[in-house]
């Protein structure tokens, strides 16, 4: 095994399992969870009392008495050190208080997170002494709410080519032009902007009162009515020196560490909205009677039911898994985080649709809770990176971890096997060693052995999955999508069951097999699904039809639309 990596979830495209960095499974430190048990007691006696969805959607914002109530239970600025007023909160402990935002409502759970997991983000990470003095205080207690300003009409998931442009002045200030749109809280007191420049990328704190600042523009969504989704305009924008974050160049590294932040709260909030959906589901189908008996008795009904429980166990291991490496001090938790937006955003969508099902016409109603859940459930997978975008980051970050390993791959020519062959051969032979002897996850607990020997085997095939398509491809790797796709599909859920073992593990430790049933049979029932669907993906790299779906989609292009003759 190689020494210790900066990102567990890279280090498994290299067939390297590195246990010691998972086991035994994170937890809050004591003193901690007293801390966010008071916090979210807190919050929902505090909401019970005030809080109206309904009057939300109307009103079409959260409301200034909720923010600033909030603000005064000490939840909005949960990771915030206590010297600017905050609750000083781990990334654990603050992505447990938001998946309880996450559960009450979607609403709220985005405006809070706009506000903390992004907004004010760039700031604790990267503000000065004097802009963290400055700025946290007032929005560490709600008095000021933040917006996270990068998506622009012409650079959304391609964030490195933002037009909006910052010229330097003699005084060190810069003067801000350009546009950005779907701003959350975007017209609200504190923006984190993202410019171009002629030094490179640059962050700038844009605060609500400088002239110039167009925030007017509000958005019509199909769900979330009560987030304030704003377009932005800077027409000649003065920004003092002593408001740009960090050095000139480093704003798209600023960006990109914000998001990966912000991705395991929207991990945890998914969670907490899975798991009011789940109550919602069972509630209904035990009271909802059909041919004489209730509906929670039928097979079908089952299926559903099991799915979402079964699921939200394996996701909830790995969201929480990935917050507690970055308490451990791991460096690079980009992949992880990534990997989380992805199956929680994607599962709490179809988590929604199975239970609009259950509650069949019910639902179509405007004004049902589920229906309400569908729309503002369905933007998840776009915002914070979307999905697809995503995917391919994680693949290509596994793909280069391995080149890197590789560095005959620059004298191979794919082209000429002859010329290949001894690098092939090397290949061989390190795949039948790493077949032959794959690292272990040793500190699994003997009744969760087969599922660890089964991720163990995965992590090998991933390794060696993802070197055949590097040799196969060469650089053209970056462009197929549908094999990256596979790969990151099959490397999340592998990272899925390490984590489900790790944490049930630990529950075993704490309270014992037998006292541990239900948690070990869902266990189980998750990682076996997960390694069924890690073997179709690899199954798939090589037995496909993308040819055929490539040829398809084509002809479909050329055709404007699909113009086959229907039947007679």
């Amino acid at each position: 095994m190689t020494d210790k990596p900066i990102s567990f979830a890279k280090s498994l495209f290299a067939g390297n399992l590195h246990s010691d960095m998972v086991f035994p499974y994170p937890t809050l430190a004591r003193d901690e969870s007293r801390s966010v048990t008071s916090l979210i007691g807190s919050a929902l006696e505090f909401l019970d009392a005030e809080y109206d969805p309904a009057q939300v959607e109307r009103q079409r914002w959260v409301g200034d008495d909720i923010i600033r109530g909030l603000g005064e239970r000490g939840l909005l600025g949960l990771y915030i050190s206590p010297e600017y007023g905050g609750a000083g909160l781990s990334q654990t402990g603050y992505c447990r208080v938001m998946e309880e935002f996450g559960g009450y409502d979607a609403t709220l759970s985005v405006v809070m997170g706009v506000h903390q997991s992004i907004g004010m983000k760039p700031i604790h990470l990267f503000g000065t002494d004097d802009q963290k003095a400055r700025f946290l205080p007032d929005l560490a207690s709600g008095r000021k709410l933040a917006g996270f300003a990068l998506t622009e009409p012409g650079a959304g998931s391609d964030a490195h080519n933002i037009a909006t442009w910052a010229d330097k002045q003699s005084d060190g200030s810069y003067v801000l032009n350009g546009e950005k749109r779907w701003i959350g809280n975007g017209d609200k007191d504190i923006l984190c902007v993202f410019a171009n420049s002629d030094e490179g990328h640059i962050a700038l704190i844009v605060e609500k009162d400088f002239e110039g600042l167009d925030s007017s523009h509000r958005y019509d969504t199909l769900g979330l009515h009560g987030n304030s989704l704003r377009r932005l305009r800077f027409r000649d924008v003065k920004v003092p020196a002593d408001n740009v974050l960090g050095e000139p160049g480093e704003g798209f590294r600023i960006a990109m560490h914000t998001l990966n932040n912000g991705r395991m709260s929207l991990g945890t909030g998914a969670v907490g909205g899975a798991k009011r959906l789940l109550k919602q589901a069972i509630d209904h189908t035990n009271e909802r009677e059909q041919f004489g008996r209730p509906l929670a008795d039928f097979e079908l009904v089952e299926d559903k039911i099991g799915w979402i429980a079964s699921y939200l166990y394996g996701l909830e291991s790995m969201t929480y898994l990935t917050t507690g490496l970055v308490d451990a001090g791991v460096e690079d938790f980009a992949v992880e985080s990534a990997m989380v937006k992805v199956a929680a955003s994607e599962y709490l969508w179809y988590a929604t649709n199975r239970v609009f099902q259950l509650f069949g016409g019910a639902a179509y109603m405007a004004d049902s809770p589920i229906a309400k859940a569908l729309r503002d459930s369905r933007i998840f997978p776009v915002f914070e990176g979307a999905n697809d975008v995503l995917r391919v980051f994680i693949a290509l970050a596994g793909l280069k971890t391995v080149a890197d390993s590789l560095p005959d791959l620059t004298n191979v020519k794919l082209s000429d096997p002859l010329g290949s062959i001894g690098g092939f051969a090397e290949y061989v032979v390190d795949r039948i060693a790493r077949t032959v002897s794959p690292d272990k996850l040793d500190q699994a607990h003997p009744r969760l052995q087969h599922e660890a020997d089964t991720a163990a085997d995965q992590v090998a095939k991933l390794r060696a999955t993802t070197e055949k398509l590097l040799r196969t491809h060469g650089r053209d790797v970056e462009l197929r999508q549908r094999q990256q796709k596979r790969v990151a599909h099959a490397a999340t859920d592998i990272f899925a069951q390490i984590a489900t073992v790790s944490r049930t593990t630990a529950l075993f430790a704490d309270q014992g097999v037998e006292a541990s049933g239900q948690e070990r049979y869902i266990a189980t029932s998750f990682c076996n699904r997960a390694a069924k669907r890690v073997a179709t993906q690899f199954n798939r790299v090589d037995d496909n039809d993308d040819e055929r779906l490539r040829s398809i989609a084509r002809l479909t292009y050329n055709r404007g639309g699909y113009t086959l003759r229907g039947p007679a």
